[in-house]
């Protein structure tokens, strides 16, 4: 809140640290400024629901909320509990929580926001007033669609009553915020338990509303908030203001020492009582120690261990794909999937597979992420594994031409690290016709071009690389023809076909193919990719307009796989033209300063930002490809990346509190954008941080200091 001296600080794992356990970190009271909106804070359920809010708790997106739940399809993730109005009430009046305008009580002030901290990343705020100290704790138990918002008196002497109202308006998390909300909502009282529902939708689950550890009754006054504005909505373009609803208060007195909590929940009553608050914290606090406990030694740092924290976001068994579960419980194995962001994206085939290694690997969850791979194997068709599951369905589309070859190279990850040689027998078949698909031709023009053996894709109206922006029906960044990491990618899974021809099967024959086809691809590469002009490589050949000679970061990709098809000769050139034009303190540039197609900023309604979205935006994810091409050229001087492993952990105490964002502005201040909190953004950088680290032998805060 302005004025005050507000702290975020992480309680981490094995990190050095003052004697209490306490790593601290003052948020810049700039922050707001430089973010689209307020600090966010965000906790997840592993179903892909979440609550999510900003750190004064000011409202500024249709996203946030108490209880986002991840509801079975064709619903998805539904706005199930909108916001609380917090008040506590003592000798010397009421004081407000929240930064949120309510005309209903803007004649009482606000109490002092001393501290916000993250505890294993679970929120937790202290407030001053008039003497009195609470201290307000969110959890939710891991797969469930509830939330326990806890308030604790820490300190004061007198009566102190603490009074709820729960503002609703049900709808799907990124649904529009101006719907109706006249007489839709009926209460019902269970002695102490109380339920909301939609009387005019009734396939939707009543909202389940308690409160625990305190005599407390509940006030019914029906009413509602017009208008209710969302700031970081309207900077972006969307409709930005609806009402909400409330049956009534809870009123609940708060004693010395003693915990008040509100819990809020979709799922039975039975299950709901299965769980103290307490006990919900504790083994949310268990659960989440295990976690840093079994990562990377390398991950056993303040900041590292923050990300570990932040990686468990994004792996979610897909609750709203009954089938999913169904499918992998009959086999004796179980589902998983990535959600590719928060707030509003799915889970989408390429961002799971280039987030794998990192979420899951280097996290020790190796297990999970053959549960992943062997989820999205399921739903290959015609040689392609899903770009993307849309909200709410349990159909996925398939127009991307990487996806599936970030596949091969996944599961390459999971087998070394893992040694699980059956499921990499169990996919090979499937592999096997992905490759063969790709070689006679798959939908939206994915082929093989006989005339050079390199890879070619491009369909009218459609994005198929991740440069994947579209406004209308203009695609920004089509690429059509053949794209140089897509070929990168080709070539790396051509290779890993033919080791496994030979490991797995023992097949000279299959193995012979791959072989030829690699060595194919590997000849056109280098003979037609090479942009003498420039010193690097074409992003694009044989496209509508000839080669493209952008500089953008997707030539790292010859470099940096496993298997890189670029003649290493050339290595270090391209490797000067990425750092020179794109590396920043937050990742590398989608495209170089100098071209006139290049944007330094994000910002705007929809078209504008699509039209930004990959003509200089920095993406942070790319920190993790160009510090394996780095290591491999320059494996002498990877203090080099510390900088931007640096900036990544400080940029977690601002955006979303303890996680990374989608993309930053391509010019200083960097301010970050789009999603607040990115899987592959994470991915990269906890890959990135376990490497160094290791190779340093201390962590990324000796380093900072």
């Amino acid at each position: 809140m302005p004025g005050t001296a507000t702290t975020l600080r992480w309680v981490g794992i094995g990190a050095p640290a003052p004697a209490e356990g306490i790593q601290s970190t003052t948020v810049n009271p700039d922050v707001r400024a430089a973010t689209e909106g307020a600090p966010e804070w965000l906790v997840t359920n592993g179903l892909g629901g979440y609550a999510c809010g900003t750190m004064t708790g000011l409202v500024t997106r249709r996203f946030h909320g108490y209880l986002v739940a991840a509801l079975a399809a064709p619903r998805g993730r539904t706005m199930m509990l909108n916001n609380l109005r917090e008040l506590v009430v003592g000798e010397q009046g009421p004081a407000r929580l929240s930064e949120q305008p309510d005309p209903d009580v803007s004649h009482a002030p606000l109490a002092t926001l001393r501290e916000f901290r993250l505890e294993l990343g679970l929120p937790v705020w202290t407030f001053e007033h008039a003497g009195q100290v609470l201290e307000k704790r969110i959890v939710l138990p891991h797969r469930q669609n509830t939330v326990y918002v806890v308030y604790t008196r820490v300190d004061g002497a007198g009566p102190l009553e603490l009074q709820l109202d729960p503002w609703i308006h049900f709808r799907p998390h990124e649904g529009t915020l101006a719907g109706p909300i006249e007489g839709e909502y009926a209460l019902r009282a269970l002695g102490g338990r109380y339920e909301v529902e939609d009387v005019l939708d009734v396939g939707l689950p009543p909202l389940r509303l308690k409160i625990v550890g305190a005599t407390s009754h509940f006030e019914i006054d029906e009413r509602r908030i017009r208008n209710v504005r969302y700031l970081v909505e309207q900077s972006r373009g969307y409709d930005a203001s609806g009402d909400l609803y409330s049956p009534g208060r809870f009123r609940a007195e708060l004693v010395p020492g003693a915990s008040v909590a509100l819990v809020a929940s979709v799922e039975d009553w039975r299950t709901i009582g299965a769980l103290t608050p307490d006990l919900a914290i504790r083994a949310e606090r268990a659960r989440r120690e295990r976690l840093v406990s079994i990562a990377h030694p390398g991950l056993h740092t303040s900041t590292a261990s923050e990300l570990v924290i932040a990686a468990d976001q994004f792996i979610i068994h897909p609750a709203g794909r009954l089938e999913d579960a169904a499918l992998a419980h009959a086999f004796g194995d179980e589902e998983r999937t990535i959600v590719a962001g928060y707030h509003w994206f799915t889970d989408w085939g390429r961002d799971t597979m280039i987030s794998l290694e990192g979420l899951t690997i280097t996290t020790g969850r190796v297990e999970e992420a053959g549960y992943i791979l062997r989820t999205f194997a399921k739903y290959v068709k015609d040689g392609l594994i899903p770009n993307m599951f849309p909200e709410g369905k349990g159909e996925g589309l398939y127009h991307t031409a990487d996806a599936t070859l970030w596949f091969f190279h996944a599961t390459r990850r999971y087998v070394d690290a893992s040694g699980d040689h059956d499921t990499l027998r169990r996919l090979l078949p499937l592999m096997a016709d992905i490759v063969e698909r790709h070689v006679e031709g798959t939908r939206f023009g994915i082929h093989v071009d006989p005339k050079d053996g390199l890879l070619a894709q491009g369909a009218a109206g459609y994005q198929l690389t991740w440069m994947d922006a579209k406004v209308g029906d203009l695609v920004v960044t089509p690429r059509r023809g053949k794209a140089v990491e897509i070929n990168a990618l080709w070539y790396n899974a051509l290779r890993l076909m033919e080791e496994w021809a030979i490991s797995e099967r023992n097949d000279e024959e299959a193995a012979q193919r791959y072989r030829q086809l690699a060595d194919r691809v590997r000849e056109s590469f280098n003979a037609r990719f090479w942009n003498e002009r420039r010193g690097c490589l074409f992003d694009v050949i044989d496209g509508e307009d000839g080669h493209d000679d952008a500089i953008r970061p997707n030539q790292i990709f010859s470099i940096s796989l496993p298997h890189a098809v670029l003649d290493p000769s050339r290595w270090e050139q391209v490797i000067e033209v990425v750092r020179a034009n794109l590396l920043t303190p937050y990742g590398l540039r989608s495209l170089a300063p100098s071209d006139p197609d290049y944007q330094p900023q994000y910002f705007g309604d929809l078209r504008a930002r699509d039209l930004a979205y990959h003509q200089g935006t920095i993406w942070p994810w790319l920190i993790g490809p160009y510090f394996d091409a780095w290591s491999k050229v320059h494996p002498d001087r990877i203090e080099e990346i510390r900088p931007t492993a640096i900036s990544l952990g400080q940029h977690l105490a601002s955006a979303c509190i303890g996680s990374i964002s989608e993309i930053f502005d391509a010019e200083p201040p960097y301010t970050p954008r789009g999603c607040c909190a990115q899987a592959w953004s994470v991915a990269e950088a906890i890959r990135v941080l376990a490497a160094v680290n290791v190779r340093r032998g201390v962590g990324i805060e000796a380093a900072a200091e």
